[in-house]
Formats: C-alpha cells, structure tokens, sequence
C-alpha cells in the first residue's frame, strides 16, 4: 500500500514549462513588455550584451537563452535606423561649390 501511494504521487509530478520557449524575440517583447512599454526602441540604450541578458534574466526573461534573445532583439532595434540612400535626381543637402568669377580688371 505505501508502494503504490508512492507511485500515485511521483506519477502526478508535472514537470515545469517554459512558455517561452520557441518564441521569436520580437514575440518574447509583444507578450511580456508592451503592457509597460510601446516600443522596442531605446530600451537597451547602448548597454553591453552581458549586462543587459543579466538584467532580463534577474527581473523578467524565464530563463538565461530567453534572456540573451530579448538582449540581442533589444539592441538590434536601439541601433540608430541606417542613413537612406539619395535618390536619382534629389538635390544634395550641401550646395555645390563654385569657382570664384576671374576678377575683371578695367
């Protein structure tokens, strides 16, 4: 009888999820983040990689891969957007220059 009450109750354990896993970064911050913040954006600013999975995994991420995901999708977006191509035909921001007139002597 204690046999089988043994059994009945490590037959029952349920093993811990990680609901987490298998999200894309993006996803990890749609679902856990947006309730506090907007956007993305700025979050990470410019903190290394190392100390900003730290930071997660202590207050937010379930476990350290988790972590190092959110870090890596956080920083890939406070990067400043890259500078866009001129277009055929725009004009330059700067005017350009011009020789000086040849002085005309009378």
């Amino acid at each position: 009888m204690i046999f089988a009450a043994v059994a009945g109750l490590t037959g029952t354990v349920a093993t811990a999820q990680n609901l987490d896993a298998g999200k894309s970064p993006d996803r990890l911050f749609a679902d856990g983040c947006t309730t506090c913040h907007r956007s993305p954006r700025g979050l990470a600013k410019g903190r290394m990689s190392l100390t900003l999975s730290w930071f997660l995994a202590d207050h937010y991420a379930t476990s350290s891969d988790t972590a190092k995901a959110l870090a890596a999708y956080l920083q890939s977006v406070d990067e400043p957007p890259p500078r866009a191509a001129a277009k055929p035909g725009a004009k330059s921001s700067k005017s350009a220059q011009r020789p000086p007139k040849p002085a005309q002597s009378h």
